[in-house]
């Protein structure tokens, strides 16, 4: 976007120096060139310093003024090439000579371009440090907010982390004191575990990312085409965190049916509220008590959530919420608006004097309001093109011919330069060309030299190109601003979900598996505790390695070590293990990302099925590793409320490019599917 910033710089610079070729002066190209080692940085970076290039350029501009006969005007690119360096109290005196030498008229015109050629040049240089920084700066927000999430982690599950490793290790100290030491360590394993899972609940909430992956994976393995259009602008704040649960209970009851042929996601922001919308076929009735508690969660949060059928009898879930929580952007540059905006009045004055300039003296009075009223429009529209502004300037381009005719003439610039901002291409620039071609039909229709007429003509081509490129560069350093924050935003939102996917996959499961042995202790004999406590002492070290990466998104998992981990904790629980590992040496992401989706399947089948045997197995197979876990004892193939495993794990595979299926034929028997290339 940058580049087009230059482009247009460039296009304006072109027009000026073509309004002098055409005067006569042989040497307006070298005055361009000149001009171009200011904007372009691969010229700029050929040039031995800044001092030659001001000489080279006043001698060939006052050459072209003294030798070729060119208006003093031309002198307005030394003018403003001056104005961008230290030496620009020079440009008043360039200023000054010009206004002795030649007319008013000309010596206004090189001002004007002075000016213009300044500000240009500075909006073009503002982008280009805009586009140079996008990418430090998010580097910098991505930073700040990982040391705000390793702060708020530390304070409470660090200490929880530290309270059970003094714990367990009071206990292997003290054994006749295991039993109460024992209670403690499991009260901290189950708080420690709680504030795991609400911090990534508070993460996750930011994005609805996470489970519309998560909703497509479980539409595509149950054979129903999905089709998601996304219309807001994330993080979400608060309402992400209800939206989320809406999407996941309609997605799964979706499932459910098992008649659906097609789901739509759909999602909108608009007037301070959030929308969403699940719209799926195969419904019978509008009823849906899939929803259960969430209808009033969402209307005491000042939303609503409807359900019912189409005309074309598609049952509808929508939920909207208002988002006056999302934290405030910061405002377009300001620095770039106000520098656009001065110069463009300054820019329209300029223009309206040399027009009030051949003006009747009778007649200056309503000539100046009429002009006044051209720049009001003008300025009132700089964020964005009204139709009936851009009527009124027609007629105040038009009308004030019959009173003041060819005086009136040069005003059409002002009306050529807003219309490609105003309308698209294809419109836009054949209504500018019918604005200039109308400026030479009218000089000819006041009987006008040609030279005059041709003058006219092009000053209406500069004129509009250069509020044009005010207006249009002005609004690419505002959209390259809020591209940057768009980057910035997005790369917080993904270091966030990057952190509750590392405490829901990672540490949630060593505590777990934590609380799940500490409970398994102690019901056990005496003489069996400290081989346990031993299990939980590991579990917390590695506990620990998990809140780091974390924090700090550092930290690899080994498959191998994972594999005898979980065959432990299966043991410990009576669950027969069978394990066969047949990987190859692993990239670190997708041993990390497979060895994430093991800990989360294996601690699904503890939680949520009366397992007896798992398989566990893994595989070369189609060019990347396969991970295998299936295991007896399902409770049936609906998600539970509030889970957020899947999502995670499908977001985590795909950035690999692999994938994750779930298979549940419905016989009792559950397996889950990894691959990674």
């Amino acid at each position: 976007m940058s580049g087009s910033a230059r482009g247009v710089t460039v296009v304006v610079l072109a027009a000026f120096a073509t309004v002098y070729l055409a005067a006569g002066s042989v040497l307006a190209p070298a005055v361009f060139g000149l001009q171009l080692f200011h904007v372009l940085p691969a010229l700029r970076r050929r040039v031995p310093g800044r001092l030659w290039l001001l000489a080279a350029q006043g001698a060939v501009c006052y050459a072209a003024v003294y030798v070729t006969g060119a208006s003093v005007g031309i002198l307005g690119f030394l003018g403003g090439s001056l104005l961008l360096t230290p030496a620009w109290p020079l440009a008043v005196a360039v200023a000054a000579g010009a206004a002795v030498t030649g007319p008013v008229d000309s010596a206004i015109s090189m001002v004007l371009m002075s000016l213009v050629i300044y500000g240009l040049t500075r909006l073009t240089q503002r982008a280009d440090e805009l586009h140079t920084a996008r990418l430090g700066l998010t580097a910098a927000a991505v930073a700040e907010e990982r040391l705000r999430i390793a702060g708020e982690l530390s304070d409470g599950l660090g200490r929880g982390l530290a309270e059970i490793t003094t714990g367990v290790r009071a206990a292997l100290a003290k054994p006749d004191r295991a039993g109460p030491l024992l209670a403690d360590v499991t009260r901290s394993a189950r708080d420690c575990l709680a504030d795991a899972r609400s911090s990534a609940a508070s993460y996750r909430s930011t994005s609805l990312a996470p489970e519309v992956t998560a909703a497509r994976a479980l539409l595509t393995t149950a054979g129903v085409p999905v089709q998601v259009r996304t219309g807001h602008t994330e993080p979400l704040g608060p309402a992400g965190a209800l939206l989320a649960d809406v999407l996941r209970e309609a997605v799964t009851d979706v499932v459910r049916r098992g008649t659906a042929t097609g789901c739509l996601i759909e999602t909108a922001a608009e007037q301070g509220r959030i929308r969403l919308r699940v719209v799926s076929d195969g419904a019978r009735t509008a009823e849906d008590e899939s929803l259960g508690a969430l209808p009033e969660r969402i209307t005491g949060a000042g939303g609503t959530v409807t359900t019912g059928l189409t005309p074309e009898g598609r049952h509808v879930v929508e939920a909207e919420l208002p988002d006056a929580a999302r934290p405030r952007e910061p405002d377009g540059d300001r620095y770039a608006h106000l520098l656009s905006v001065a110069l463009l009045v300054t820019v329209l004055v300029g223009f309206s004097l040399k027009s009030l300039l051949l003006v009747p003296g009778d007649r200056v009075l309503p000539a100046a309001a009429c002009l006044a009223l051209v720049v009001a429009l003008q300025v009132r529209s700089v964020r964005g093109r009204h139709t009936v502004a851009l009527a009124v300037m027609a007629l105040c381009t038009y009308l004030p011919l019959l009173a003041f005719g060819r005086a009136w003439l040069g005003v059409a610039g002002f009306l050529a330069g807003p219309l490609p901002l105003a309308f698209r291409r294809r419109v836009a620039w054949p209504l500018a060309g019918c604005v200039t071609a109308s400026v030479a039909l009218i000089g000819a229709w006041l009987r006008l030299p040609l030279a005059t007429t041709v003058n006219y003509t092009l000053s209406t081509v500069v004129t509009g190109l250069v509020v044009y490129g005010l207006l249009r560069l002005a609004q690419i350093v505002n959209e390259l601003k809020e591209a940057q924050r768009q980057l910035a935003r997005a790369a917080v939102v993904e270091e966030r979900l990057r952190a509750a996917r590392d405490l829901h996959d990672l540490l949630g499961h060593s505590l777990a598996g934590m609380l799940l042995t500490c409970e398994l202790a102690r019901r056990l004999p005496p003489e069996r505790v400290p081989a346990e406590l031993e299990n939980v002492l590991a579990m917390a070290e590695r506990g620990e390695a998990d809140l780091r990466a974390a924090t700090g998104g550092t930290g690899r998992m080994s498959l191998t070590a994972e594999a005898a981990s979980v065959r432990a904790v299966l043991t410990a629980a009576g669950i027969e293990a069978e394990m066969s590992l047949a990987h190859d040496t692993l990239p670190a992401a997708a041993e990390t990302a497979l060895s994430a989706v093991l800990r989360e399947a294996v601690t699904n089948v503890l939680r949520h099925s009366a397992a007896r045997s798992c398989a566990i197995s893994t595989a070369v197979e189609d060019g990347g590793t396969l991970l295998r876990v299936r295991n007896d004892g399902a409770r049936g193939t609906r998600g539970r409320r509030g889970s957020s495993g899947i999502g995670n794990l499908t977001a985590r595979l795909a950035a690999l490019d692999g994938k994750l299926t779930v298979i549940a034929p419905g016989d009792g028997w559950f397996e889950l599917v990894a691959w990674v290339p």
